[in-house]
């Protein structure tokens, strides 16, 4: 299949845009799942390199997962260029490199992979191996996944709970592939000063995407929990640092509702990794009260920068935390309610944090620094061990990549 002209791509991206959102979701998906190349049956024994694709140049956690797995490719000098693959838009952006022999890692989530590889040129997929690198957050995927998966040779998800959602899609083909994030380079910028941190006072940070969901985020439960450690406490200080503000405008006013009168500063504008990576560095304590992680960037990299992290207690980011290595926070599970319906699946569970367990963890980690250092030299130390860059050299090579 050649590509779409030009012109006639960015007509049938405005219709697109014209229709109700899941009427969009439901066509383009169905008819990409039909129309787009399919990878050859049998894939090659052997494959020179990885070429990594997805959207390169996103703030979402795919894109950022991306740049992280070419990275940890050319730190074994296996990476042989990158590909911006991805929505919106119905064709690759770019033309791949010249690398005929290197395997496809496409780091484009299963229902969008068919679309985004709709415009691909023809001989992308020809002779590669391909593998999809997913990220999904419930212990179950929806059905629209199961097109995505006769696209790819294998699955890697970046935690043990995303593998095991994914094993029914694709038998024998899924492997837990954790992101490397302990053996790359993570330049950091800034300190306190430069964020406006105040000596002396004890800082939580939030880090979040409002675009990956508000109710799996559960922002609203870090200002809880937030507000029943510390009350309106001004040597205590929350700062949620989101994204997504402009799209999630409605989202954005009840976080700013639920923060009235408590020491919160909200921080919307977008940000470098690497300064975003200084916020986590410059404050006391990272929270997460997700509802469900994927894997967990935000927590990982806190445990890598040696910040103490304060989490739920499920989900993805325990292959990385442990009782011992972090303050995990108990839950009870229920069923998900996402009102965007991402998430709202027959059966599906997420879970519900412990406001309270969670305040008495800030409350706790506030008042003793030597408890802070502790629990950070532990999370540290097992996040290194977990996330380092062996599982990913051991995937490439039982995929048969040289």
């Amino acid at each position: 299949m050649t590509p779409l002209p030009h012109s006639a791509t960015r007509l049938a991206h405005r219709v697109w845009r014209l229709l109700p959102r899941d009427a969009r979701r439901r066509g383009l998906a169905g008819a990409s799942a039909v129309l787009a190349r399919k990878p050859d049956k049998h894939p090659p024994a052997r494959s020179d390199g990885v070429l990594v694709a997805g959207e390169m140049d996103s703030a979402n956690g795919l894109g950022e997962a991306a740049r992280l797995l070419n990275q940890a490719a050319a730190t074994l000098g296996k990476a042989r260029g990158t590909l911006r693959l991805g929505l919106p838009g119905l064709v690759a952006r770019d033309r791949p490199p010249h690398a005929p022999g290197a395997a496809l890692l496409a780091a484009v989530n299963a229902p969008w992979l068919p679309a985004a590889l709709l415009g691909a040129p023809r001989d992308l997929l020809a002779g590669r191996r391909v593998i999809g690198f997913w990220a999904w957050e419930l212990s179950a995927v929806p059905p629209s996944w199961r097109d995505g998966a006769k696209f790819v040779h294998e699955i890697w998800a970046p935690s043990s709970f995303a593998a095991a959602a994914f094993e029914p899609l694709a038998p024998g083909r899924v492997r837990g592939v954790p992101l490397p994030l302990a053996a790359l380079d993570m330049p950091v910028e800034g300190d306190r000063a430069d964020f406006d941190l105040p000596d002396g006072v004890f800082t939580v940070t939030v880090i979040f995407n409002l675009a990956s969901s508000m109710e799996r985020k559960n922002p609203l439960g870090a200002i809880a929990a937030f507000r029943a450690a510390f009350g309106a406490s001004r040597d205590h200080l929350l700062v949620m640092k989101l994204t997504g503000a402009e799209a999630y405008g409605q989202d954005l006013a009840r976080i700013a509702e639920a923060a009235a009168g408590a020491n919160v500063r909200l921080i919307t504008e977008t940000w470098t990794e690497p300064r975003l990576r200084g916020l986590i560095r410059a404050s006391d304590v990272v929270l997460s009260l997700h509802r469900s992680e994927g894997f967990g960037l935000v927590p990982a990299t806190a445990l890598l920068l040696g910040r103490p992290v304060v989490a739920t207690g499920w989900s993805g980011n325990l292959d990385f935390m442990t009782e011992g290595s972090s303050a995990l926070v108990p839950c009870r599970l229920v069923p998900a309610h996402d009102p965007r319906g991402t998430y709202d699946l027959p059966g599906a569970l997420w879970a519900e944090p412990d406001v309270e367990a969670a305040a008495d963890w800030l409350r706790r980690l506030a008042d003793d620094a030597a408890l802070r250092a502790r629990l950070a030299r532990a999370g540290e130390a097992h996040a290194r061990a977990t996330l380092g860059l062996e599982p990913f050299a051991a995937a490439l090579a039982a995929s048969g990549v040289a």
